[in-house]
């Protein structure tokens, strides 16, 4: 018996092909963010606690200004593949969202507590008060969110789970458990966050409003987080691939497109190690640690979450779903209409980037810097 519900009779408006385009580019933007958050969030947050030392504490402040902002790209980024994991998997992702309905109406109130608890880190460091508390509550509720998140998409996978769980509770005041993925995949994501705040410290060396001591401060500490959450990531990948049913990981080695994004991954994922580790010995003025940490990071978002869209498909396919075999009536005007207003957005983005890197830049963090020709005197 197919445990999914019928299909919808509102055929695709485009591509299954198109579509996942599309979604795997939003979602490796919407990670690349997320882990900014995560990862910066608590490195800020321990960073903040006045026993760390001077340079320590304007590192948190320089860190914790720009989280509220790394909040906003989270959360608009977030929108897009939701939408599109809802047009292609909704007989799946809808089910798994009613039976975690409590929690994943919760996910809103969560977010604007994590939210305001992020403000108020930012504000209290300014002002030079304890803000390690508020930093804390905020990285908790940024993780236990990602938890809920996590669960979902992998109760979407388990139809045979669905029932027993309905049950036990109608009003989805239950978390899925019992799955052996999970929690691999929840903290690998925890420790890419780690990563890719310590690249976010290396991007944030290279920037003029820093002193050359703040500069080799930041290099240096974030290429020692970033090389060694690299290691656990590496790790943890293995864990989650060996966790997977035996006909998922035969479908991703034998699949050249998956087989070849995993192993774009772990390239990228050494790389991005050996980038941190040049930085954590104290090369932090190499522009392969300041620019193409960051730019690697990317580019593993992606091949990871290229990864990720197979392990979906080829689990649920295990299952009876198959995603290619919706139907399909596309409307190319419509679709071209949005392309189009897809790039635009997204040069607007880049434009409203270019314009905040050509502002005039504040000095941050103790120690004098040169910036365009003037001397200017920071903190003490």
């Amino acid at each position: 018996m197919n445990s999914f519900p019928a299909v919808d009779p509102i055929p695709l408006p485009a591509p299954v092909w198109l579509m996942k385009v599309l979604h795997v580019v939003t979602l490796s933007l919407h990670f690349a963010a997320v882990e900014i958050l995560l990862g910066g969030l608590l490195i800020a947050a321990i960073l903040s606690v006045s026993g760390h030392g001077t340079y320590a504490r304007h590192a948190a402040g320089a860190m914790a200004r720009r989280l509220p902002i790394v909040m906003t790209y989270v959360i608009n980024f977030g929108v897009p593949p939701l939408l599109f994991a809802q047009v292609l998997y909704g007989r799946a992702l809808y089910t798994s969202s009613v039976l975690l309905g409590a929690w994943w109406i919760g996910v809103v109130f969560l977010l604007m507590a994590c939210y305001w608890l992020l403000y108020q880190f930012s504000e209290r460091i300014e002002a030079g008060k304890t803000a390690w508390p508020a930093g804390l509550a905020s990285w908790i509720l940024a993780g236990g969110i990602a938890q809920i998140l996590t669960g979902n998409m992998t109760l979407m996978l388990r139809p045979e789970a669905w029932a027993a769980m309905y049950e036990r509770s109608a009003v989805g005041a239950h978390l899925p458990s019992g799955d052996p993925t999970m929690m691999p995949r929840f903290f690998f994501m925890l420790a890419g966050g780690l990563m890719t705040g310590g690249v976010w410290m290396l991007y944030l060396s290279g920037r003029s409003v820093f002193a050359k001591e703040m500069k080799g401060y930041l290099s240096a500490l974030g290429g020692r987080i970033a090389a060694v959450a690299a290691i656990a990531a590496i790790g943890l990948a293995f864990l989650v691939v060996s966790r997977q049913p035996d006909a998922v990981r035969s479908g991703l080695a034998n699949h050249t497109l998956y087989s070849i994004s995993g192993y774009a991954w772990l390239a990228l994922a050494l790389l991005i190690l050996a980038a941190a580790a040049m930085a954590g010995l104290g090369r932090h003025q190499s522009a392969f640690t300041t620019l193409g940490a960051p730019l690697l990071t990317v580019l593993a978002m992606i091949a990871m979450t290229l990864y990720r869209d197979g392990i979906r498909d080829l689990s649920l396919l295990q299952k009876g779903f198959d995603v290619w075999q919706r139907t399909e009536v596309s409307n190319w005007s419509v679709i071209g209409l949005f392309l189009l207003l897809f790039v635009a957005g997204l040069g607007v983005i880049g434009w409203l980037i270019s314009v905040v890197a050509k502002a005039a830049k504040q000095h941050e963090g103790p120690g004098p810097v040169i910036d365009s020709g003037k001397i200017m005197k920071g903190a003490a």
